[in-house]
């Protein structure tokens, strides 16, 4: 009969940062072996369980049993698989050994490829008892564990070593062995708040039972509670919780009866930039900094606690007793830094190799200054302040603070630079020069700030690319793909009137003028890069062939590709939009079997009206396409071209390009060029032909 399943493997506590993707893909390895093996119904559905000491899942409607079963194999095909006479060859034969029949068994199938043997047997259901257990086996050796371990004297290997196994379908307990554990009914609570062993007798009530033992068992609503606690504590203080990635989760796995708790410390620790302490709290103590209305840190913080008691004192105390020190450190490295001074640094880049092939750190900052002083200046900005900035940016990597947070790059040398009196926006443009550090990350702000930004990016992407250190398939250890998308990104969005093209080779130029010698680097790199625009188009919801009739020009004024995509929308919406694309299909490929060097046009040379009512469309258009896409009205652009269609039309139709005579040839194929160019003023159309 179906039942539900309940499966838990009881364990030492589990790696809090990869818990929750454990539990699922244990869940999910062990649901698809049932579901293989035919073991459950078409409504099973399948739940997770995870606490720091536990692996769990439950699934509904198991069969106890399987259905009997024709197992088919698949052989060899008919064609090559009998002789002349129709006995079996050599390959036929060898397959009948292998699944235990004989000729009169098999049977004949054909699919769009031909026809095949197959060998088909009836297997009886096996009870589930049978497979559970190796089930299970298998799923923990598929999981995405970096490092097993072993304890005592066993053999068996796990993340953490194990303690008990539930089997369980419906109220019978499933015989099996994993990890050299025997499956039972027990299990255990928390480790303080619970009483003794806890005996599951069906599936259904394994959530309450383990709730009875102070364990909330679902992940999603243990990870609810905490959020809710927390919530609820911030507002008691008018204040909010500083955001951070992936903290309510580790924290989530590192509990099993969450309790909120309000934490203290001295205000004096608030002279420290409050980055810092936030960061030492976060990552350090696993705590939840407390912000005021308006962001800035109070000397307040939220505990969670995996006990629940009435009486918190302790607790608390305690875990303000183990951050003072944390905060003490973070003081004393501010003000170590402070005292040894951040501008004069800047000789000691010289000594710190950044690559070998690329010089050092102080290499990089030069290079950095006077990459930053040119894209400023394009951009009507003070170069000096850009060059200013791009050399400090890399000074705070010397300090101790960074030594010790190294998130903190970046934001530590605003703080240095503004303490010895620096003008605020070149130190805004040392904080902002590392953004955007990730999908969806503010861009740098102000023209100092772009150039800072863009220098170090492109210095790192010309520099690698020159030196042969591609990212290759999911390797990219120098971060390229995401310099590439910075780059991106800042041109386009901010946006920044400069050409990309340019851009790569005036830093692979004062690459050079350092002595460091680099391949040819400028094809190769923006193909890259137009490759990292082309998967961010897509992720922005672009459709693909829109994308490609803008992008298969190389475009180098990303800032441009926008108004570009969103034109070549508008002129889809046009009724001649695809009979045109594919007559710019069509011209393209007359025009790459054509002579290079085609002439302009010659109106004495058009003999039928076709040709020459086409070239009359052409010439009165060409202005109006050029004045457009030399305002950037990309629309109004191919808006414009919309109107040959008409001619374009008739000259296929009455009109023949390859006549034996050259001069009428190429005059009519110069005429196509002419037409071509235009039409392809903002975008390939060809590209958007079905």
């Amino acid at each position: 009969m179906n039942d539900t399943v309940l499966i838990e493997l009881r364990t030492e506590e589990l790696p809090p940062k990869s818990l929750k993707a454990l539990s699922e893909a244990f869940a999910e390895a062990v649901f698809s072996a049932l579901k293989g093996q035919e073991f459950t119904s078409a409504d099973s559905v399948c739940t997770p369980y995870a606490t720091p000491r536990r692996l769990a899942l439950t699934i509904t409607g198991v069969a106890g049993r399987q259905p009997d079963r024709v197992l088919e194999k698949k052989g060899p095909a008919v064609a090559g698989a009998v002789d002349a006479a129709g006995k079996p060859t050599k390959a036929l034969e060898g397959f009948m050994r292998a699944v235990g029949v004989t000729f009169d068994q098999l049977h004949r199938i054909a699919d769009g490829k031909g026809e095949y043997f197959v060998a088909r047997r009836e297997k009886k259901g096996e009870d589930l008892a049978v497979h559970l257990a190796e089930i299970v086996a298998q799923a923990l050796k598929k999981l995405p564990i970096a490092k097993v371990m072993r304890w005592g004297d066993l053999e068996h290997q796990f993340v953490r070593p194990v303690h008990g196994l539930i089997l369980l379908h419906g109220q019978r307990v499933v015989p099996g062995e994993v990890l050299g554990l025997t499956s039972g009914r027990t299990t255990l609570g928390h480790r303080f708040l619970s009483a003794g062993e806890i005996v599951i007798d069906n599936p259904a009530e394994y959530s309450l039972k383990l709730a009875e033992g102070k364990v909330i068992a679902a992940f999603p609503e243990r990870r609810a509670s905490i959020a809710r606690q927390l919530d609820d504590a911030a507002g008691r203080l008018a204040a909010r919780i500083n955001p951070a990635d992936g903290l309510l989760d580790e924290v989530t796995s590192l509990v099993e009866w969450p309790a909120v708790y309000v934490g203290e410390f001295e205000a004096e620790y608030l002279d420290v930039p409050q980055e810092c302490l936030i960061l030492t709290m976060q990552q350090n103590q696993k705590y939840f900094p407390l912000l005021d209305a308006q962001g800035r840190l109070l000397n307040k913080f939220l505990i969670v606690s995996n006990m629940q008691v009435d009486d918190p004192g302790n607790i608390i105390r305690g875990n303000e007793r183990v951050v003072r020190p944390r905060l003490s450190d973070a003081r004393f490295f501010y003000d170590q830094d402070r005292k040894n001074g951040f501008a004069n640094r800047i000789t000691r880049l010289a000594a710190v190799v950044y690559h070998n092939k690329l010089g050092s750190l102080g290499d990089r900052a030069q290079r950095m200054g006077r990459i930053a002083r040119s894209i400023a200046e394009k951009l009507g900005a003070d170069g000096t302040l850009a060059e200013r900035a791009a050399l400090y940016c890399k000074i705070d990597l010397l300090s101790d603070m960074v030594g010790e947070f190294p998130e903190l790059q970046g934001i530590m040398g605003r703080y240095y630079l503004l303490h010895e009196g620096g003008l605020p926006v070149v130190a805004d443009a040392i904080e902002q020069h590392y953004r955007p550090r990730f999908a969806g990350d503010a861009l740098p702000a102000g023209n100092i700030a772009c150039a800072a930004a863009l220098a170090d990016k492109l210095d790192s992407l010309v520099g690698f690319f020159g030196i042969g250190q591609l990212p290759t398939g999911d390797k990219d250890p120098f971060g390229l793909r995401r310099a590439a998308l910075g780059v991106l990104r800042i041109l386009m969005e901010t946006p920044l009137p400069l050409d990309l093209g340019e851009l790569i080779s005036n830093a692979r130029e004062t690459l050079s003028a350092q002595g460091i010698p680099i391949e040819a680097v400028d094809a190769p790199l923006l193909a890259f890069m137009l490759d990292r625009l082309r998967g961010m188009l897509r992720d922005a919801g672009h459709s693909p062939d829109v994308i490609e009739a803008v992008l298969v020009q190389q475009p180098t004024r990303i800032d441009l590709v926008p108004a570009r995509l969103a034109a070549v929308r508008e002129f889809l919406t046009l009724p001649e939009s695809l009979a045109l694309a594919a007559a710019n299909k069509r011209i393209g490929n007359i025009l790459k079997k054509a002579e290079q060097g085609l002439p302009e046009p010659d109106i004495a040379l058009l003999e039928e009206d076709a040709e020459k009512a086409l070239f009359q469309r052409v010439l009165l258009i060409a202005p109006l396409v050029r004045s457009h896409v030399a305002n950037e009205d990309y629309a109004d652009a191919l808006k414009a071209l919309a109107s040959v269609r008409a001619e374009v039309d008739r000259f296929f139709d009455e009109v023949m390009v390859n006549v034996p005579e050259p001069l009428l040839r190429g005059n009519r194929l110069g005429l196509l060029k002419a037409l071509f160019d235009q039409l392809n003023a903002v975008a390939d159309i060809a590209k958007l032909a079905v």
